[in-house]
């Protein structure tokens, strides 16, 4: 089966993305191996077999013809702008920006397993680097989050995505960006939870231009890495990059690659979401 390789892994990858599946969960309903699918993405397998093809197109809910572009869906007409600062494309952080969960979560558990709040705060931080860049799973992540708080079992997930809350003005802000400029989402997460959040509306589930999850990644904010990825993903001069994100550090990171940055602090998302609209003002024709 003939294939142009790089067309194909990213007309993949935008398929993915739209379905709002992880590389890990695209794996698995397709009962493909994780390095033949990140091969394939970034062109490095020439000619997949058309029994991989036919798996993956299965799960996704196209066409072959729609993978390879022949029929692509066409994406809602954008006039596409620029800032009046020169910004093309945008970049959400996900927690503290789009969605609060950290406080009600810790809360949940501890008065579940009977844990001061403290202690599982401190335990959660000692592991969420770990799973968010997918060195460990989340289900190793739920086993030693319990043994540390001496319980039997915890289900993170079900905490987490049962306490995140939207923060809708922000939702509101990216849905009028995406009609504007090119926007993606660069964020610290523990594997499979961003599909759900689309999902379920906890985040904006919009035909994203890149989605950068740290635990396919391997590396997280601040890391060089991650950031050197969303360039490439974004596609476009450093300095037509904003970050919207609640951590100075990740935003201090971003500014020393050239990006441009904004804080957004989710104790104010009124105040913040004002500065966000001021910042996403068109350029004047």
């Amino acid at each position: 089966m003939a294939m142009d390789e790089k067309s194909l892994g990213k007309q993949l990858q935008a398929a993915r993305q739209a379905a709002g599946l992880t590389q890990q969960q695209l794996c698995q309903q397709a009962n493909l191996s994780f390095s033949t699918l990140t091969k394939i993405e970034r062109g490095a397998i020439k000619s997949p077999s058309i029994f991989t093809v036919q798996a993956i197109t299965g799960v996704l809910g196209v066409s072959i013809d729609e993978l390879m572009g022949a029929h692509s869906p066409a994406r809602p007409q954008r006039q596409l702008q620029k800032t009046k600062t020169g910004i093309g494309f945008i970049y959400f952080d996900v927690n503290g920006c789009l969605v609060h969960f950290y406080q009600r979560a810790f809360a949940q558990l501890a008065e579940a397993t009977g844990a001061p709040s403290d202690v599982v705060e401190t335990a959660f931080w000692h592991y969420n680097d770990d799973v968010c860049r997918g060195i460990i799973t989340l289900d190793e992540f739920n086993a030693k989050l319990a043994d540390r708080l001496g319980v039997e079992s915890v289900d993170w997930r079900k905490y987490y995505l049962g306490t995140i809350e939207p923060i809708q003005q922000m939702h509101e802000v990216a849905q009028w960006a995406s009609e504007r400029y090119k926007i993606g989402l660069l964020t610290n997460i523990p594997p499979g939870l961003l599909s759900p959040m689309r999902q379920n509306g906890a985040v904006p589930n919009l035909q994203y231009d890149a989605v950068i999850d740290s635990s396919e990644i391997g590396a997280i904010k601040p890391e060089p890495h991650i950031y050197e990825v969303a360039q490439a993903q974004a596609g476009c001069p450093p300095e037509e990059i904003l970050l919207i994100d609640d951590s100075r550090a990740n935003l201090m990171a971003a500014e020393k690659l050239g990006w441009r940055v904004l804080w957004f602090d989710d104790a104010r998302p009124e105040e913040s979401t004002a500065r966000v609209r001021e910042a996403l003002e068109p350029r004047k024709a």
